[in-house]
């Protein structure tokens, strides 16, 4: 009598996005977003985007790509399923004077026609899809032939790929196959999501400087979505023992001494150029 292998169940994605709004929409992201900002700078020069350039930003939460591009004299608009967030991207814009549209919009259907743009970019914001080979196929098909798509995305052995690492062991376990945030930060899974693409890739570090390991917690435990809802999720004992993990991770990472801190968040930075 022979076995039949069973089938892994089909994702969910709808109600996985569901889930994944709401983590988004806890906290208020853009307290540290704009910590981040060098990062949208940097991706624009890696880039080399030019002035008078349609460009998408995609999950752009609250704008740093967004701002870096306009101030380069591009023509953006700015996308991101949670409106809060792009609110505050509107602030920000308003502030400086800058010329972008906002629009609501899911990274895995975007609500414009093909080779509408010239580039596309996303921070540390596309890579948290669910649906990653949907997310992908959008950037590209967004974008005319020869255009480029720029991306910040953390890697799975750096910082912050160990701290959501951290934290997803004290949370269910996500649905069997889906594919972890962190493939966008590695060669092997940008070159799976965009086959037969040129690209440059750069591995960055980008810099957290805090008070202390205590004040990053507690900054992320306050703001960030999934950190956030992780521990709203934990009884007082095991929100104890994340907060001693995270501690502990913070302390293996930091390069200030007891006095301070800063923690290098690597993360690959890759100008994929559109196939024609």
């Amino acid at each position: 009598m022979t076995t039949m292998p069973l089938e892994a169940p089909a994702i969910d994605y709808s109600a996985l996005k569901q889930r994944q709004h709401a983590v988004w929409s806890s906290g208020d992201y853009a307290v540290l977003g704009t910590t981040l900002q060098i990062m949208g700078e940097n991706l624009c020069e890696a880039i080399d985007l030019r002035a008078g350039s349609r460009v998408l930003d995609v999950a752009a939460g609250n704008g740093n790509a967004t701002l870096a591009a306009a101030r380069r004299f591009a023509h953006v608009t700015s996308t991101d399923y949670v409106g809060a967030l792009l609110e505050r991207g509107r602030e920000r814009a308003a502030a400086e004077r800058l010329q972008i549209s906002f629009r609501e919009a899911d990274a895995e259907a975007l609500p414009f026609t093909d080779a509408s743009f010239d580039v596309a970019l996303s921070t540390v914001g596309v890579m948290f899809t669910p649906h990653q080979e949907r997310a992908a196929a959008e950037l590209r098909r967004v974008v005319r032939p020869g255009g480029r798509i720029g991306l910040a995305c953390w890697t799975p052995e750096g910082f912050i790929g160990q701290a959501l690492k951290t934290v997803s062991r004290h949370l269910p376990p996500p649905p069997a196959g889906l594919k972890p945030s962190v493939r966008w930060g590695t060669e092997t899974g940008l070159r799976e999501l965009f086959p037969g693409c040129d690209m440059r890739i750069q591995r960055r570090d980008f810099m957290f400087r805090y008070e202390s390991a205590r004040h990053w917690v507690d900054v992320f435990r306050a703001w960030y979505g999934p950190v956030h809802r992780a521990f709203a999720a934990l009884a007082g004992d095991q929100q104890e023992q994340l907060e001693s993990e995270l501690l502990e991770l913070l302390a293996r990472f930091n390069r200030a001494g007891p006095q301070s801190l800063v923690v290098p968040g690597a993360y690959l930075e890759a100008v994929i150029e559109r196939d024609a």
